[in-house]
């Protein structure tokens, strides 16, 4: 059974960085499509960024590019998502997610798997 964990979250001060990580297990995820998505209080699910396995091909979220970085490390099984320059509008549970197919997909529910989350706060 495939397992995604979060860590790496917290409290950063706006224009500080975060990484963080998502720990893959359960499966070879080398056909598999990862990714980032956060959800703030009271807003919908938005998607952050996605990596395929395979290549490391990416996708960002527009108002991301040129501020967070996805990557992984196949030998770890695990990714990650650098944020830099965090912003006000940031603050959210952080997600990742897996897509069995390879499938690199700005929609949620494409993706087969959830990690549980990290939190994160930017303080003004």
């Amino acid at each position: 059974q495939v397992q995604l964990v979060e860590s790496g979250g917290g409290l950063v001060q706006a224009g500080g960085s975060l990484r963080l990580s998502c720990a893959a297990s359960g499966r070879t995820f080398s056909s598999y499509t990862m990714g980032w998505f956060r959800q703030a209080p009271g807003k919908e699910r938005e998607f952050v960024a996605a990596i395929r396995w395979r290549g490391g091909s990416t996708n960002y979220a527009d108002s991301m590019k040129g501020r967070f970085t996805i990557s992984r490390d196949n030998a770890k099984n695990t990714m990650y998502l650098q944020m830099n320059s965090l912003k006000p509008e940031d603050p959210a549970v952080y997600y990742c997610a897996a897509n069995a197919l390879g499938i690199s997909s700005i929609r949620g529910s494409a993706y087969d798997y959830w990690g549980q989350g990290t939190q994160v706060i930017v303080s003004s």
